[in-house]
């Protein structure tokens, strides 16, 4: 059997071997078995669906734990530490008293803290660490940065990412702006820094009206250069 073939069992036998090592080294073995999926959600790295699934032949259910192919544009301890904050809340409905759907509380973030994951809404130090879209940093020479160099220094890797990778996204979203028209509130899309004239205002009484570029920032306008 040649490598093409193994793909999937190759990436989604790699990230099961990270949750069982993980769940032996940060949690004791004492998360329970979960079905790990890779799902595209424009909103998050990753998201855990208790019970999502179900047996078809007997009365069982199991966590669902999605990781976002989309932002594997990072590193393998970038991504599998979404892993592990997606582990904590797993261990938070297993252990803990799970809050209300989608929200981060404060056992949670014990929890993350506890095993080296420090949860910050803005992703480094000083954003909130609870609420309902929370994310975090590594904590240097924490749990998981010692574990993670354990797993990677055993010859641990992963090796395909989606072709949306956050960089690709990052330059297609910067490629073009949106412009409107002051006059006639027409829109137009083009490159940064380009000179638009709205075709329709000038048709009508012969005036050129140069259209303002419309910034990411909460829709301020700024003039076209």
């Amino acid at each position: 059997m040649n490598r093409t073939t193994q793909i999937t069992q190759t990436e989604y036998s790699a990230f099961q071997a990270a949750y069982d090592f993980f769940n032996a080294e940060l949690f004791s073995g004492t998360l329970p078995a979960v079905l790990i999926t890779l799902q595209r959600h424009s909103k998050a790295y990753g998201f855990l669906a208790p019970k999502k699934f179900i047996g078809r032949s007997e009365e069982t259910a199991t966590h669902e734990l999605a990781l976002n192919p989309d932002h594997f544009g990072r590193t393998d301890e970038a991504i599998l530490s979404t892993l592990v904050h997606e582990m904590c809340h797993a261990w938070q409905v297993a252990h803990g008293a799970p809050p209300r759907k989608s929200y981060h509380d404060r056992e949670w973030a014990a929890k993350m803290k506890e095993v080296g994951l420090f949860p910050s809404s803005t992703g480094e130090p000083g954003g909130k660490e609870t609420g309902p879209k929370v994310s975090h940093y590594v904590v240097e020479g924490g749990p998981f940065a010692q574990a993670f160099a354990r797993l990677k220094g055993a010859g641990f890797e992963l090796r395909w990412q989606s072709r949306a990778n956050d960089g690709e996204r990052q330059k297609k979203a910067e490629s073009k702006s949106k412009y409107t028209c002051p006059n006639c509130e027409q829109n137009a899309w083009a490159k940064p820094g380009a000179s638009l004239i709205c075709g329709a205002c000038y048709e009508e009484n012969g005036a050129i009206s140069a259209m303002e570029r419309i910034t990411t920032s909460k829709g301020d306008k700024a003039k076209a250069a």
